[in-house]
């Protein structure tokens, strides 16, 4: 018998937002930004991002989008390293304006998924994960 625990429930509803995330990627600059999320993990996981994304609702549900969260980014919770991150993330989808001068507020977790997301913004098909627009 399987025994199925809140944070095992959590996981498994936030792995199938990121997919849907992945999956609603309409060009290549939102499928960096979406897999740079997935990849990040924790700030996909704060409720205030999901809901700003179009994610809370049932897997499959309602429509993603990028814009409800540009206007939410200093209401979400987040750090300064989390708001850089986001910002940078968001910058690649064409929303907001955030400078490549907030790299050093990141970590060196997150500069790695960030300059992944560039590298696959630059066509690097060896760094691609998920699916090629």
């Amino acid at each position: 018998m399987t025994t199925t625990t809140p944070e095992t429930t959590e996981a498994a509803l936030l792995e199938l937002r990121g997919a849907r995330l992945i999956e609603s990627a309409t060009s290549d600059r939102e499928l960096a930004a979406a897999q740079a999320l997935v990849d990040e993990k924790t700030i996909l996981a704060h409720r205030g991002v999901l809901g700003s994304l179009g994610l809370l609702g049932a897997p499959g549900e309602g429509t993603v989008g990028w814009e409800g969260l540009m206007g939410r980014v200093y209401t979400l919770g987040l750090d300064s390293e989390e708001r850089a991150f986001l910002g940078l993330v968001l910058s690649m989808v064409g929303i907001g304006n955030t400078p490549l001068s907030t790299v050093p507020d990141l970590g060196e977790r997150r500069l790695a998924i960030i300059l992944r997301a560039i590298a696959r913004l630059a066509g690097n098909d060896t760094l691609a994960v998920g699916r090629r627009i």
